[in-house]
């Protein structure tokens, strides 16, 4: 009797459990944002002394956090960034939060990872303009740095250690609890009717086959135009323009991105690779058109932008705003 109630008590525990994680429903396209990672503390400190390290760039003007602003949603809200000597860059930086729930990164899928990724800037010379062996110099006559290397690596100060802790600060830079987190752990009093019917309507035409998963986005891609024709009607075709094609040299690739994640997305226009929509109004009317080949009623179009700013989420404990 007692082993038959353990066990029933044992069910009813797993139950409630599972049930506080997806209480909505497990089948949602959807999944909240873990609540904390296990990283290693030391590594995300000197990361982060990395990143908002201006001595990564050739002329000492341009740090990661330049274009990645954590007081500005992990971007720079423009529609490209400058680099050293002013130079404007090719294509709209992407938010730096949330990046290591990623498939890829960069607009194209270029990179693997975080660590390949951060090779793209340094030697950019529309962005810092360096290469490694100027950057490792610099560190080393910084006196804290080859102490804090040599205690986390045994080789201390090189490329791939300096990636690394890059890569674990970036990693740490997830933005949780958002409303709509809060609404899919099981509290039904985090979104309004209003937002709960914009995420409905957002999954009704179809906006959640692309975006969706952990980070709402970033684990596929897509062709930028997929039923219109956005490019001929935009016009000024650059290289950038031509997305993964620059990367495989593929024809199917052409105008084909990595889909962007939707966290946060009410802090982060411009939107698209191009920066061409400034406000979530007319980023929703672009891929009602070109995405999904119709016109969103100008009602649902505010319910579905109503549900978009429920993804705003929190980062070290604080709202993003």
């Amino acid at each position: 009797m007692r082993i038959a109630q353990s066990i029933g008590l044992a069910l009813s525990l797993a139950l409630f459990a599972f049930k506080s994680v997806y209480a909505v429903s497990p089948n949602e396209p959807i999944k909240p944002l873990p609540l904390a990672l296990n990283l290693n503390p030391d590594k995300v400190a000197l990361g982060e002394q990395l990143f908002n390290d201006k001595r990564l760039s050739h002329d000492n003007t341009i740090a990661c956090v330049s274009c990645h602003d954590l007081q500005k949603g992990g971007t720079d809200q423009l529609p490209r960034s400058f680099g050293i000597n002013n130079a404007i860059g090719d294509i709209n930086t992407p938010t730096v939060f949330n990046s290591g729930f990623n498939f890829r990164q960069f607009w194209d899928g270029r990179a693997a990872s975080l660590e390949e990724q951060i090779d793209g800037p340094v030697h950019n010379p529309k962005e810092m303009g360096s290469h490694w062996q100027e950057v490792i110099g610099k560190l080393k006559k910084e006196p804290a740095y080859p102490k804090a290397f040599k205690a986390l690596y045994a080789d201390g100060i090189n490329a791939q250690n300096i990636k690394e802790a890059i890569a674990t600060f970036e990693r740490s830079l997830i933005t949780p609890n958002a409303r709509f987190d809060q609404y899919l752990r099981g509290d039904e009093t985090a979104l309004t009717d209003e937002e709960k019917q914009g995420y409905a309507i957002f999954k009704q035409y179809g906006c959640v086959t692309c975006h969706q998963g952990t980070n709402i986005g970033g684990n596929m891609y897509q062709v930028f135009g997929a039923l219109n024709n956005y490019f001929e009607q935009r016009g000024n075709i650059t290289k950038a323009d031509l997305g993964r094609i620059n990367v495989t040299g593929k024809k199917y690739d052409r105008h084909k991105f990595k889909v962007p994640s939707l966290r946060n997305v009410a802090l982060t226009a411009p939107y698209f690779h191009d920066g061409s929509a400034d406000t979530l109004e007319k980023a929703v009317d672009v891929m009602a058109k070109y995405q999904l080949g119709r016109k969103i009623p100008r009602r649902k179009k505010r319910l579905i932008i109503k549900f978009l700013k429920t993804l705003t989420g929190t980062y070290q404990g604080k709202q993003l705003k």
